[in-house]
């Protein structure tokens, strides 16, 4: 049955305000009660949009990959330039982005990969599955490059692009320990090192 728009925006306002308490405090860190106090919903409105948080949870995890992705290809599609400087205008909105700010202080997966992989299969899949999607398209990038000659053709696309996103990943979680960039600064420098030319 399809929901009223009042419904629908209600269900998104949940969603919505409750990302920021979930990127804070984590999803176990977060109660119901704090969300439907953010969210200023009483619990019978929270369960008829929701089965239960973990529903919830996969609900908001769905819609952050959703946005991700649109947000990736809105920066690739922005600029008419290599696949090289695409690729690397990614990782530089991962340490700071002029309208969302850091993408890797900003990000669920770095914030629940490992607090949510063993708590819910359903939202470790979402997880997993925008994991898989984004390093898909990285590797597609990185293939267009090799063709117009701005990325090495001794790079294998796809194992390129698992291992830049396990390194920014590793990055992105030093960050937060160490409250500092400097990791972030040193996965851009990496990055550029790894699709360096070999030099003849």
């Amino acid at each position: 049955m399809k929901r009223s728009i009042k419904s629908e925006a209600t269900r998104q306002h949940i969603l919505d305000t409750s990302f920021e308490l979930v990127l804070r405090k984590g999803f176990v860190g977060v109660g119901l009660q704090e969300i439907l106090k953010a969210c200023d919903v009483p619990k019978g409105s929270f369960y008829h949009y929701f089965a239960s948080k973990e529903a919830f949870g996969c609900a908001l995890l769905e819609q952050y990959m959703a946005d991700y992705k649109v947000r990736v290809e809105h920066l690739w599609q922005q600029s008419e330039q290599s696949a090289y400087a695409r690729l690397i205008a990614l990782w530089q909105a991962w340490i700071d982005d002029p309208i969302y700010g850091s993408w890797a202080e900003n990000c669920l997966i770095v914030k629940l990969a490992a607090e949510v992989s063993d708590l819910s299969e359903d939202m470790r899949q979402i997880l997993n599955l925008g994991v898989h999607r984004l390093t898909q398209s990285v590797a597609l990038l990185l293939k267009e490059g090799q063709q117009q000659g701005s990325i090495p053709t001794h790079l294998d696309p796809l194992k390129t692009a698992q291992v830049m996103y396990q390194l920014w990943l590793g990055a992105a979680l030093m960050t937060k320990l160490a409250q500092d960039k400097a990791p972030l600064h040193l996965a851009l420098e990496t990055t550029k090192q790894l699709l360096q030319p070999i030099q003849e």
